[in-house]
């Protein structure tokens, strides 16, 4: 499988600070391909199924790809914060899910 995605339908204390509603990767070797966007967009829908209005989705500030992603999916930044984890800049950001 060259994507997979996860949906969390509620947030803990530190997945709304990094993590959020939905996770997903993508394989090295089908990166570049669409299907981080497919992933993405599929788990989108999910969410909408599942009722929830808009979702937060986090990825680390040098990760280019991932930004651009969840950005042409709709992804409007929240906020620049540095991860608890790693130390490193992550970039929040929500999407809002129409009905």
């Amino acid at each position: 499988m060259p994507a997979g995605a996860r949906l969390r339908l509620g947030l803990n204390a530190a997945l709304e600070v990094e993590g959020g509603h939905i996770g997903y990767d993508v394989r090295p070797s089908a990166r570049r391909q669409g299907f981080g966007s497919l992933a993405l967009q599929l788990t989108l829908r999910e969410a909408r199924q599942r009722g929830l209005e808009r979702v937060l989705l986090t990825a680390d500030a040098d990760n280019h790809a991932s930004t651009r992603i969840i950005e042409k999916c709709g992804g409007m930044l929240s906020e620049a914060a540095t991860s608890p984890e790693s130390g490193k800049p992550i970039r929040r950001y929500w999407i809002e899910v129409p009905r």
